[in-house]
């Protein structure tokens, strides 16, 4: 994947996460689970671009 799609998908997530942060009324917990969850999400997505996780779509929950 190219660096500019990559900027790009970073810049449209950081707009939509601000946008729903405020624009759309909800609790603080509720916002703060709501951003750790992308950020983590967002993370793991750019380690497994890069290449830092490559077994992640290895990973099995249950059985």
């Amino acid at each position: 994947m190219p660096l500019i799609h990559v900027l790009l998908v970073l810049i449209v997530v950081g707009v939509l996460l601000w946008l729903v942060n405020r624009f759309i009324p909800m609790q603080s917990t509720i916002k703060g689970i709501l951003n750790a969850v992308v950020v983590i999400v967002v993370v793991l997505w750019l380690l497994q671009i890069f290449g830092l996780i490559s077994q992640l779509s290895t990973i099995r929950v249950g059985h």
